[in-house]
């Protein structure tokens, strides 16, 4: 596999080649990890809460994915429910985007960072 500015390959042959832009394995990240029960949403900076609010969705905020030579470190920073166990949510979270991102792009994923970046009052038990 080969990396360039436009994303990584991960098959070149006769029939041409296919790559995968680094927000596609963001994305998965994202929407695995907010299909774990507890987690609120993705936190993200100022700027990803803004955009938010004006209707523009950006499914990879909160999450950074860095690729080199076909394996992958995910750094995810979620707001977490309140009353939900913070450990069990976060193993669920490292289980789930690391089988999502290895399923669909068939890259390695060596670490999935998780950082809890509130507690979400408004979405409880």
């Amino acid at each position: 596999m080969t990396e360039d500015r436009k994303g990584f390959k991960i098959k070149d042959d006769k029939l041409g080649e296919v790559k995968i832009a680094d927000e596609v394995v963001a994305i998965i990240a994202g929407l695995a990890a907010t299909e774990v029960e507890g987690v609120s949403s993705m936190a993200g900076n100022i700027t990803n809460e803004l955009v938010s609010k004006l209707g523009m969705k950006n499914l990879s905020k909160g999450i950074r994915v860095e690729v080199s030579d076909g394996i992958v470190d995910v750094a995810v920073a979620l707001n977490i429910a309140y009353g939900y166990a913070i450990p069990d949510v976060s193993s669920k979270v490292q289980d789930k985007v690391k089988t999502a991102i290895e399923n669909m792009t068939g890259l390695e994923v060596s670490v999935v960072n998780v950082r809890i970046a509130s507690v979400d009052m408004g979405a409880s038990k």
